[in-house]
């Protein structure tokens, strides 16, 4: 993604909390408050530092200093459970969390309970597949519904293996090491013999297969992109970035492969995003069909997700690319320190002891 999803972000004593995606950031002041800054407005949800908090795109899930397990959502916090929660994650759309082995998931303001009996889950922005340790099978939770996917050997050695989940889909090997791919709600089995790698993104799984042809799924689409595996490939959302066998370096992009040109770049994928260096040193952003030349180098430090890379050039300006377009940040941050974060698209940054910033859309709140 898309890789699996990185779910982030917890920095204590002054430092950050990060939205992982627009609008919602959040940061501890000199009083060890909690506030969240989202789409624009500042609010107060809590008074002491919390033990750990995670940033979602709708919803900011949190320990608070005695361990009782809460939820920013809507202009409000929450209290889900007084000093239960052991484990939560944060995605796009859900928030599931663990209270001892019961696996619960809160998704548009509800906690619905998928198990008592959980002993290992995978998590996408709308997608969870879990082992129901009651049933001993493989479960998903998608849209709102809980339905099955494997049940034969699933808890066993031999049952569901190398899953890999990504923003709203799901692909792994069954007991008989046949691919099967769990996209909008149902089982599509893939491939009857085993595939030796695979990735997910959004709407999207790209794969190796039994006869090393390199193959993408999107959309419920299945093409063979090259007849031989590439040297490397990444997927994200609705697009996969590989390099040839031959060193060709290539874009699936919504059913059409953009050939960038022979050459092995540096790059990565994030969520919209791919980020590469060219044979002229230039680093280029591709989105949407489009790419954009960012600096005459590659920046040495950078961070990228969803829409956005946000990096400082050579003269120490943070800058910030974001759907199709450049933006002069802020001079006034010192490269290496950590006191910025991208999420999502937005740019939070500190000023001082405790005048915080954050940049979205071109304009700084």
């Amino acid at each position: 993604m898309l890789r699996k999803l990185t779910l982030l972000s917890l920095l204590i004593s002054g430092t950050l909390y990060h939205a992982k995606a627009q609008p919602l950031s959040a940061y501890t002041d000199v009083q060890n408050q909690i506030m969240v800054w989202d789409n624009g407005a500042i609010r107060k949800i809590d008074y002491l530092t919390p033990v750990d908090l995670k940033i979602g795109r709708i919803a900011i899930p949190y320990l608070d200093n005695s361990r009782n397990f809460k939820i920013y959502y809507k202009g409000s916090s929450r209290v889900m459970n007084i000093g239960f929660t052991n484990e939560f994650k944060v995605t796009d759309c859900i928030i599931p969390f663990l209270n001892a082995t019961s696996l619960n998931v809160f998704d548009q303001g509800e906690v619905k309970n998928l198990t008592r009996l959980c002993t290992k889950y995978y998590t996408g922005d709308s997608l969870i597949l879990y082992l129901d340790g009651r049933t001993q099978d493989f479960k998903a939770y998608y849209n709102g519904n809980i339905m099955p996917v494997e049940g034969f050997l699933a808890d066993s050695q031999a049952g569901v293996k190398g899953v890999e989940v990504g923003s709203n889909i799901a692909a792994y090997l069954n007991y008989a090491n046949q691919f099967h791919i769990f996209y909008h709600g149902n089982i599509i089995e893939q491939e009857l013999y085993p595939v030796s790698s695979f990735k997910t993104g959004r709407n999207t799984v790209a794969y190796i297969d039994a006869g090393n042809q390199f193959k993408v799924f999107h959309d419920g689409v299945t093409q063979t992109l090259e007849s031989f595996a590439p040297q490397s490939y990444s997927v994200g959302c609705d697009l996969v970035a590989y390099v040839t066998v031959d060193g060709n370096f290539n874009i699936f992009y919504k059913d059409k492969v953009y050939k960038m040109g022979f050459f092995r770049p540096v790059y990565q994928v994030s969520d919209f995003v791919v980020l590469f260096q060219d044979p002229s040193g230039y680093s280029k952003v591709f989105q949407d069909g489009e790419t954009t030349t960012l600096e005459p180098y590659m920046p040495e430090k950078f961070q990228a997700q969803y829409n956005s890379v946000a990096y400082f050039d050579r003269n120490n300006i943070l800058k910030m690319y974001s759907n199709g377009e450049v933006y002069e940040v802020t001079s006034a941050l010192t490269p290496g320190q950590d006191n910025w974060k991208l999420s999502y698209d937005v740019i939070m940054y500190q000023v001082g002891t405790n005048f915080f910033k954050f940049y979205y859309k071109g304009k700084e709140y």
